[in-house]
């Protein structure tokens, strides 16, 4: 059975910045109210909804997220099949939990589960 998409997000130095220029661009809801500020886009039909906000390393990147049972196993696979993981298994505060990966060419690829 396959995995859907679920989940985007788009970040780097200056969260606001990027929120403030998605929102004017495509008419985004953005709800960035949070101690993070990071930034919650409600989704639109037929597309998921996603987050825009700063990069916790400052480096600006697109990722999208893939639902997954298992994020260990899902990490192992992708291992297997010639990526590395970039980001083990973590728990969001009051959400779901998330892993990355990046395939053999190097695309970053997030997991998530709970969501």
């Amino acid at each position: 059975m396959g995995h859907a998409v679920v989940h985007f997000e788009i970040v780097g130095p200056d969260g606001e910045a990027l929120q403030k220029y998605y929102a004017d661009l495509f008419g985004w809801q953005i709800d960035a109210n949070n101690p993070q500020k990071y930034g919650m886009v409600q989704p639109l039909e037929p597309g998921i909804g996603g987050g825009v906000g700063p990069s916790p390393t400052g480096a600006a990147m697109v990722t999208f997220y893939v639902q997954t049972d298992d994020l260990q196993a899902s990490l192992d696979k992708a291992e297997n099949l010639g990526g590395k993981t970039v980001q083990e298994p973590m728990d969001i505060p009051d959400g779901p939990s998330v892993a990355m990966f990046a395939d053999p060419q190097g695309n970053v690829v997030g997991l998530v589960s709970g969501m």
